[in-house]
Formats: structure tokens, sequence, C-alpha cells
């Protein structure tokens, strides 16, 4: 008799049945948005939609039979690595090189708009928890996942929500952190609706939210490249665009893992620990991105020198990579949300709080802001912006092909060209992440900083507006 597995056992078949579950939810909720026209009309995404109903269901399961239908830590390590392995399919992709100087200054633009748009969520979020720690002794620096929930969406909800709970004592910080992005989609849709039945009102938008898409203008120039390898031969292509995604996350890993090794010799001291590790995994998806750069960099070195011969990137196949990837963390990272902890009230307020002033502000904010930023197309900037800025970077597409269908303006490129300067303006205050948790003073001090580089972004992002004023005086 074998000590092996067998493959009748549980183990066996746990997460196949989890990712069916989390399959199934995602059709159903894609058949009810095509049925139901007033569903529709709120653009939530169909992953967003079958995250709640799983949510749902497993909720009515527990109580039927004392268990859930599958492990949380399943759904934890799905949402973990679908951000990380998401990002890494999009920095694989080929972008053509642009020499148009509107198109890189607003793209410079955007990166400073979404820093700013942070900062201002992390200000808020920062001051409301700071004040209820007072009043109900809740977590004092839970106000940051306001802009990782928001603002990043549900993969860094995820991270830091976790980093909370497990480094902090944040009780229920990650279905805290899960539920703030959650929340966000949410605001992404009625937002979107209100903005764009203002314009209706106006008469600056003539048509109809949340239309079926009928067909799509497909190509074989869109599906694959000129010189790239062919569909089939020995090694499937699409197999091969897995594998690079892969290498390059793993790349990631061992360079967080070496970072791990030094940190835990004690090189560093207690900052080590309680700010640069929870940065590094917390921040695995821009390690990613960095290890896909420099992975598409050496194959394209490799071509020059003709030791290889095609291409092996293809941007159609990693499109539908990063887009499997953020479907599966968003319906995943939904689904893993404790609904036992909305019986706590150091949970629920702040919750509610956070969730409803964040929106408005955010809607407020930019609405003034995409104005001065983007005078030729506010209204299509604005929708991205939120979209974007409350969601995730396909919630953004969502509301802006509702005005954009063709994406004739320059905010669908904005959405791409942004990152980079995003990255290098926002680092500042990532390092603070991992500072502010650690005391009440620290969480102020914190907030100070970030109002002084809220006020830098916002002077930079609106040089030519304030210039223009001045000239004119």
């Amino acid at each position: 008799m074998t000590s092996g597995m067998n493959f009748w056992d549980v183990p066996v078949w746990s997460f196949v049945v989890t990712m069916t579950i989390l399959f199934a939810a995602m059709m159903i909720a894609n058949t009810l948005r095509n049925l139901i026209k007033p569903l529709r009309k709120l653009m939530i995404p169909s992953a967003v939609l079958g995250g709640f109903i799983v949510l749902l269901a497993d909720f009515f399961w527990k109580k039927l039979t004392g268990s859930s239908m599958f492990a949380s830590s399943t759904l934890e390590t799905l949402t973990y690595h679908g951000l990380g392995l998401g990002f890494v399919a999009m920095s694989l992709r080929s972008v053509e090189k642009t020499r148009e100087n509107h198109l890189r200054r607003s793209a410079f633009d955007s990166g400073v708009l979404v820093v700013a748009t942070y900062l201002l969520q992390g200000i808020l979020g920062l001051v409301i928890t700071v004040a209820l720690y007072y009043l109900l002794d809740s977590f004092f620096a839970s106000g940051l996942l306001l802009p990782m929930g928001f603002g990043q969406g549900p993969g860094q909800a995820y991270n830091w929500g976790r980093t909370y709970e497990n480094m902090f004592g944040f009780v229920n910080g990650t279905s805290f952190g899960l539920t703030v992005a959650a929340m966000g989609f949410v605001s992404a849709s009625i937002g979107g609706v209100v903005y764009l039945n203002v314009l209706r009102r106006r008469g600056q938008f003539k048509g109809e939210t949340g239309n079926i898409v009928t067909d799509e203008d497909l190509t074989a120039h869109t599906i694959t490249g000129k010189g790239e390898i062919p569909l089939t031969e020995a090694m499937d292509k699409f197999t091969i665009q897995l594998a690079l995604v892969f290498i390059a996350y793993i790349l990631a890993f061992l360079f967080m893992k070496g970072m791990n090794v030094i940190i835990n010799t004690g090189a560093f001291g207690d900052f080590g620990f309680n700010t640069v590790q929870p940065l590094i995994w917390g921040f695995n998806f821009l390690f990613g991105t960095i290890f896909a750069l420099l992975l598409k960099a050496v194959l394209q070195a490799l071509k020059k020198k003709g030791v290889i011969k095609r291409e092996y990137m293809n941007n159609f196949l990693q499109n539908r990579i990063s887009g499997f990837m953020f479907d599966m963390m968003v319906v995943a990272s939904i689904a893993a949300i404790d609904l036992s902890a909305f019986q706590y009230r150091k949970f629920i307020i702040p919750l509610v709080v956070l969730c409803v002033v964040g929106a408005a502000v955010t809607y407020w904010y930019l609405s003034i802001v995409c104005k001065r930023v983007y005078p030729g197309y506010r209204h299509q900037a604005f929708l991205m912006m939120y979209g974007m800025l409350t969601g995730t970077a396909s919630t953004g597409i969502i509301l802006l092909r509702e005005m954009d269908p063709q994406f004739q303006t320059p905010a669908a490129a904005d959405l791409v060209n942004l990152q980079p300067w995003a990255i290098v303006f926002g680092f500042p205050m990532l390092l603070m992440l991992s500072y502010a948790p650690q005391s009440v003073g620290k969480s102020l001090i914190t907030a100070v900083v970030m109002i002084v580089l809220f006020v830098i972004m916002n002077l930079i992002a609106l040089r030519r507006d304030i210039f223009k004023k001045k000239k004119k005086t």
C-alpha cells in the first residue's frame, strides 16, 4: 500500500473546483449583464459582478454546511499572483514609439495626476482613520488602504491589507482592503453613469450606456505581427507567451528572495523588517514589470545580433493573458472578502466613511483637474481617470469606451503610457506605506509629508494653466 496521494483525494481536485466556481460565476455574471439592461447600464465588469455572486453563494453555503466552498488561502494566492502576472504580461507587449511631443507630455501629466490622486486618497484616508482611532479605537493607518484599494485595485489592497494584518495587528485587515477595492468598482460604475447622464442632459453625450458589443474589427495584423514565430510548430505560440510571462515573474521572485536573505541577516535592522520587507513583497508587480522589461530588452538585443531570427513576443496573446490574470484577480479578491468581519463596529464604520468620502472627493477632484490638464478631451480623460482611480485600468477603459468607442482621443494612449511616470513620482509614497502603521505619530507625519507631495504634484500637473493666468495678469 503506497503512502502517495490518490487521484480521488480532495487536494487533487480542490484547486480545479475553486477555479471552476470562479469561472462559472463570471459566466453567470456576463449572462446577467447581457439579459438585464439596467444591470448592463451600470457598466459593472463581469469579473466584479461574478465576485459578488461567489461571495453571496459562499455566505449561504457556510450557513448551510458550516464550511466554505473553497480555501481562502487559494483565493488570496490567486489575487496576489494574478496582479503580478498580469503586469508582467502587459509589460512584455511591444509598444509603438511615438515622436509626437503632445502625446509624451500628456503621458507625463497623466502620471503626475494619478500620483496626485493617490496622495489625495491617502491624506483623506489617514485623516479619517486617525480621527476614528480616537473615537472608536479602530486601526489608525487603515486609511492608507483607500489609495491601495481604489487607486491600485484588488491586488495591492490584498497585499497591504494582509501586511497590516500580519505585521501591525490590524484585525481583519485583509478583508478590509479587499472590501475597499470591491467598493471602488461600485464607485466607478455609479460615478461613471452619473457623469455620463450629466453630459447627456447638457447635450454633450448622445449615446446609451452599457451597449452590447456586437462585432469586433479583428484582422490578421491585429492577431500576429510581422516576422513573428508561427502560431503552431514544435511549441505552441500561446505556450511560449505564457513561458515568457512566468520566466520574468520567477526572476522577480528570485530577486525579492535575495533581498529577503539580506534583510534576514539584520543588515538593515528594524527598518529592514518593518519597512523594506513588506515593501518588497507588497510590490511584486513592480519587480515583475522591471524584469519583464529586462527580458524583453534581452530578446530584442539577441534579435539584433542575429542569435534569434524571429519575433517571440505577441501583443494580442499578451493582452489575452493579462486580461485573464486581471479577471481572475478581481473575481478571487471579492470572493475572498470575509463577511463575518462586518459584525464589528471598528471595521464597518471606517469602511463606510472611507469609501463614501473617497469616491465623492475623487470624483470632485478629477472633474476639476481634468478640465485644466486635458482641455481638448476633458470628459474622456475624466472617465478614463475616474474609472482607473476607483477600479482598475480595465474599468477606466470600459467607461472611456462609452464616450470614445474608437479611442480617437489620446485618453486611451495616456492610460498605457502614464505607468513609468506614475512609478517614478509615486515611489516616495510607497515608502510610507510600511512606515505609517508603526505608530499614530508616524501616521500623522506621513499625512503631512503626503500633503506636501500633493501640493507639488498639483503644481507640476497644472503648471501650464498657472503660467497662463500669470501671463494674463
